[in-house]
Protein backbone atom coordinates (compact mmCIF):
# COMPACT_ATOMS: atom_id res chain seq x y z
CA UNK A 1 0.00 0.00 0.00
CA UNK A 2 1.20 3.55 -1.02
CA UNK A 3 1.69 5.89 2.13
CA UNK A 4 -0.94 8.17 2.26
CA UNK A 5 -1.03 11.85 3.90
CA UNK A 6 -3.04 12.39 7.04
CA UNK A 7 -6.41 13.85 7.10
CA UNK A 8 -6.62 17.36 8.22
CA UNK A 9 -7.14 17.56 12.04
CA UNK A 10 -10.65 19.88 11.39
CA UNK A 11 -12.15 16.93 9.06
CA UNK A 12 -11.71 14.41 11.84
CA UNK A 13 -12.73 16.62 14.77
CA UNK A 14 -15.30 18.31 12.91
CA UNK A 15 -16.66 15.91 11.50
CA UNK A 16 -18.00 17.26 8.33
CA UNK A 17 -16.80 18.55 5.25
CA UNK A 18 -18.56 22.13 3.75
CA UNK A 19 -19.46 21.85 0.33
CA UNK A 20 -19.67 25.24 -1.13
CA UNK A 21 -20.97 24.83 -5.08
CA UNK A 22 -22.49 28.15 -6.39
CA UNK A 23 -23.55 29.84 -10.01
CA UNK A 24 -21.17 32.52 -8.70
CA UNK A 25 -18.56 32.98 -5.73
CA UNK A 26 -19.94 36.24 -4.85
CA UNK A 27 -21.47 35.34 -1.35
CA UNK A 28 -18.59 32.17 -0.65
CA UNK A 29 -16.09 33.65 1.28
CA UNK A 30 -18.96 35.89 4.08
CA UNK A 31 -20.48 32.35 4.65
CA UNK A 32 -17.41 30.37 4.49
CA UNK A 33 -15.80 33.31 7.28
CA UNK A 34 -19.80 32.80 8.59
CA UNK A 35 -19.51 29.23 9.01
CA UNK A 36 -15.92 28.93 10.70
CA UNK A 37 -17.05 31.62 13.54
CA UNK A 38 -19.91 28.67 13.99
CA UNK A 39 -17.50 26.15 14.19
CA UNK A 40 -17.36 24.37 10.88
CA UNK A 41 -14.11 25.33 10.03
CA UNK A 42 -13.20 22.40 7.29
CA UNK A 43 -14.88 23.62 4.27
CA UNK A 44 -14.57 23.08 -0.01
CA UNK A 45 -14.51 24.99 -2.93
CA UNK A 46 -15.45 23.32 -5.88
CA UNK A 47 -13.67 24.05 -8.46
CA UNK A 48 -17.09 24.25 -10.80
CA UNK A 49 -17.40 28.03 -9.62
CA UNK A 50 -15.64 30.91 -11.70
CA UNK A 51 -13.01 32.27 -9.52
CA UNK A 52 -12.94 29.45 -6.95
CA UNK A 53 -8.83 29.20 -6.70
CA UNK A 54 -9.01 32.88 -6.41
CA UNK A 55 -11.86 32.80 -4.01
CA UNK A 56 -9.78 29.73 -2.39
CA UNK A 57 -6.27 31.54 -2.02
CA UNK A 58 -8.05 34.83 -0.56
CA UNK A 59 -9.44 32.99 2.17
CA UNK A 60 -6.30 30.56 3.20
CA UNK A 61 -4.72 34.02 3.24
CA UNK A 62 -7.60 35.90 5.24
CA UNK A 63 -8.45 32.80 7.81
CA UNK A 64 -5.33 31.16 8.24
CA UNK A 65 -4.80 28.11 10.38
CA UNK A 66 -8.92 29.03 11.94
CA UNK A 67 -9.69 26.84 9.06
CA UNK A 68 -9.24 24.01 6.39
CA UNK A 69 -10.18 25.21 3.05
CA UNK A 70 -10.00 22.56 0.26
CA UNK A 71 -10.58 22.00 -3.17
CA UNK A 72 -13.58 20.05 -4.79
CA UNK A 73 -13.96 18.76 -8.28
CA UNK A 74 -10.60 18.73 -9.37
CA UNK A 75 -10.11 16.19 -12.41
CA UNK A 76 -6.73 16.92 -13.50
CA UNK A 77 -3.47 17.04 -12.38
CA UNK A 78 -2.99 20.85 -13.47
CA UNK A 79 -5.45 21.57 -11.59
CA UNK A 80 -4.53 19.63 -8.32
CA UNK A 81 -1.24 21.89 -8.66
CA UNK A 82 -3.04 25.29 -9.12
CA UNK A 83 -5.28 24.18 -6.19
CA UNK A 84 -2.31 23.31 -4.19
CA UNK A 85 -0.49 26.40 -4.74
CA UNK A 86 -3.56 28.07 -3.90
CA UNK A 87 -3.50 26.89 -0.65
CA UNK A 88 -5.61 23.80 -0.62
CA UNK A 89 -5.16 22.12 2.46
CA UNK A 90 -7.26 18.94 0.77
CA UNK A 91 -8.14 17.85 -2.29
CA UNK A 92 -11.64 15.94 -3.72
CA UNK A 93 -13.00 14.42 -6.63
CA UNK A 94 -16.08 12.76 -8.19
CA UNK A 95 -14.25 10.04 -8.82
CA UNK A 96 -11.01 7.92 -8.99
CA UNK A 97 -8.44 9.97 -11.26
CA UNK A 98 -5.13 8.76 -10.53
CA UNK A 99 -3.25 11.48 -11.76
CA UNK A 100 -4.35 13.89 -9.56
CA UNK A 101 -4.00 11.18 -6.02
CA UNK A 102 -0.16 11.74 -7.17
CA UNK A 103 -0.08 15.23 -7.55
CA UNK A 104 -1.55 15.31 -3.97
CA UNK A 105 0.74 12.40 -2.52
CA UNK A 106 3.60 14.24 -4.10
CA UNK A 107 2.84 17.55 -1.96
CA UNK A 108 1.94 15.56 1.37
CA UNK A 109 -1.59 17.17 0.52
CA UNK A 110 -5.11 14.13 1.34
CA UNK A 111 -6.76 13.46 -1.32
CA UNK A 112 -10.39 11.94 -1.16
CA UNK A 113 -11.62 10.38 -4.27
CA UNK A 114 -15.12 9.69 -4.86
CA UNK A 115 -16.13 6.45 -5.41
CA UNK A 116 -19.38 3.71 -4.88
CA UNK A 117 -18.67 0.75 -5.45
CA UNK A 118 -16.43 -1.64 -3.77
CA UNK A 119 -14.46 -2.03 -6.44
CA UNK A 120 -14.37 1.67 -6.87
CA UNK A 121 -13.39 2.11 -2.93
CA UNK A 122 -10.86 -0.53 -2.95
CA UNK A 123 -9.21 0.96 -6.18
CA UNK A 124 -9.31 4.85 -4.69
CA UNK A 125 -7.80 3.63 -1.38
CA UNK A 126 -4.74 0.90 -3.23
CA UNK A 127 -4.22 4.44 -4.63
CA UNK A 128 -3.30 6.74 -1.83
CA UNK A 129 -6.22 8.25 -0.76
CA UNK A 130 -6.47 9.81 2.91
CA UNK A 131 -9.96 8.50 2.64
CA UNK A 132 -12.45 7.84 0.12
CA UNK A 133 -16.13 10.21 -0.50
CA UNK A 134 -18.76 7.66 -0.81
CA UNK A 135 -20.65 9.26 -3.87
CA UNK A 136 -23.35 9.99 -4.30
CA UNK A 137 -23.99 8.31 -0.81
CA UNK A 138 -28.08 8.54 -0.95
CA UNK A 139 -28.29 6.54 -3.46
CA UNK A 140 -27.96 3.30 -1.11
CA UNK A 141 -28.11 5.24 2.58
CA UNK A 142 -26.47 4.51 5.72
CA UNK A 143 -27.50 0.72 4.91
CA UNK A 144 -25.34 0.41 1.87
CA UNK A 145 -22.55 2.31 3.81
CA UNK A 146 -22.96 -0.61 6.69
CA UNK A 147 -22.87 -3.54 4.04
CA UNK A 148 -20.05 -1.43 2.44
CA UNK A 149 -17.77 -1.37 5.31
CA UNK A 150 -18.14 -4.82 6.82
CA UNK A 151 -15.17 -6.18 4.39
CA UNK A 152 -13.39 -2.80 3.95
CA UNK A 153 -13.41 -1.85 7.94
CA UNK A 154 -10.12 0.35 7.69
CA UNK A 155 -10.82 2.18 4.85
CA UNK A 156 -12.01 5.65 6.14
CA UNK A 157 -15.19 6.80 4.23
CA UNK A 158 -17.29 9.68 4.25
CA UNK A 159 -20.54 9.67 2.77
CA UNK A 160 -21.10 12.94 0.34
CA UNK A 161 -24.05 13.59 -2.26
CA UNK A 162 -27.74 13.74 -1.22
CA UNK A 163 -26.96 13.53 2.89
CA UNK A 164 -29.23 15.60 4.31
CA UNK A 165 -28.86 16.98 8.39
CA UNK A 166 -31.29 14.66 9.45
CA UNK A 167 -29.22 11.98 8.10
CA UNK A 168 -26.65 12.38 10.01
CA UNK A 169 -27.26 10.21 12.49
CA UNK A 170 -27.45 7.01 10.42
CA UNK A 171 -24.95 7.64 8.31
CA UNK A 172 -22.17 7.91 12.21
CA UNK A 173 -23.74 4.76 13.12
CA UNK A 174 -23.05 3.16 10.11
CA UNK A 175 -19.63 3.84 10.53
CA UNK A 176 -18.87 7.18 8.76
CA UNK A 177 -15.70 8.77 9.80
CA UNK A 178 -17.28 12.18 8.53
CA UNK A 179 -20.17 13.26 6.03
CA UNK A 180 -20.04 16.14 3.42
CA UNK A 181 -22.79 18.60 3.32
CA UNK A 182 -23.34 21.07 0.71
CA UNK A 183 -27.02 21.89 -0.03
CA UNK A 184 -28.21 20.96 2.86
CA UNK A 185 -25.95 23.18 4.85
CA UNK A 186 -25.43 26.20 2.24
CA UNK A 187 -28.83 26.63 1.31
CA UNK A 188 -29.65 29.90 -0.78
CA UNK A 189 -26.76 31.39 0.78
CA UNK A 190 -24.40 31.14 -2.22
CA UNK A 191 -27.35 32.86 -4.16
CA UNK A 192 -28.88 35.66 -2.10
CA UNK A 193 -26.52 35.92 1.14
CA UNK A 194 -28.76 34.75 3.79
CA UNK A 195 -26.36 34.78 6.14
CA UNK A 196 -28.88 34.35 9.25
CA UNK A 197 -30.60 31.08 7.70
CA UNK A 198 -27.06 29.53 7.54
CA UNK A 199 -26.20 30.26 10.66
CA UNK A 200 -29.16 28.13 12.09
CA UNK A 201 -28.32 25.32 9.47
CA UNK A 202 -25.37 25.25 10.83
CA UNK A 203 -26.56 25.28 14.76
CA UNK A 204 -28.65 21.99 13.60
CA UNK A 205 -25.11 20.49 11.87
CA UNK A 206 -23.63 20.77 15.05
CA UNK A 207 -25.98 19.52 17.49
CA UNK A 208 -26.48 16.51 14.96
CA UNK A 209 -22.79 15.71 14.70
CA UNK A 210 -22.47 15.81 18.46
CA UNK A 211 -25.65 13.64 19.01
CA UNK A 212 -24.18 11.19 16.51
CA UNK A 213 -21.13 10.84 18.32
CA UNK A 214 -22.52 10.30 21.47
CA UNK A 215 -24.63 7.55 20.31
CA UNK A 216 -21.98 5.40 18.91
Amino acid sequence: MPDRPALPIELTSSGVVAIARGRTTEHVAAAVEHLVAAGINCVELTLTMPGAVATMASLVENLGPTACIGAGTVLTAAQARECIDAGARFLVAPSVVPEVVAVAREANVPCLPGALTPSEIVAAWQSGAAAVKLFPASLGGPGYLRDVRAPLPDIGLIPTGGVGIDDIGGYFAAGAIAVGLGNPLFGSVLDDGDLDALGVRARRLIAAISSARASR
